[in-house]
């Protein structure tokens, strides 16, 4: 399976859909889209949108998708089996109170 994920260095659900990808086994590029603006224009221009994260899975994208939702379609797919593994982080969370201010002084924006 080929998959690819446009995500911030420290959100939420970027962490979110991360767990859920290493909790099923699956390996993935985990595509910087806040600190590179042409990885951000990539994901814009094949997800037709600007919200993040977006997971491509086998050429299939997935945009504006918590790791829940991820997880969701990876088992309605049978892309993987359901199993008992936890996550050590929320699937489907933003970032705690004061996330993103921290985000926007550890990292360089260019949107």
């Amino acid at each position: 399976m080929k998959t690819k994920a446009y995500l911030k260095p420290r959100c939420g659900w970027s962490n979110g859909v991360r767990a859920v990808l290493q909790k099923h086994g699956i390996a993935f590029d985990d595509i910087d889209i806040v600190n590179n603006a042409a990885n951000y224009a990539e994901m814009v221009q094949k997800s037709g949108q600007a919200l993040s994260p977006c997971v491509e899975i086998d050429g299939v994208m997935l945009a504006d998708i918590s790791g829940e939702e991820v997880e969701n379609y990876l088992l309605s797919n049978d892309l993987v089996k359901p199993t008992d593994a936890t996550t050590a982080v929320p699937t489907n969370a933003g970032c705690a109170d004061g996330g993103y201010a921290k985000m926007a002084t550890k990292t360089t924006r260019f949107f």
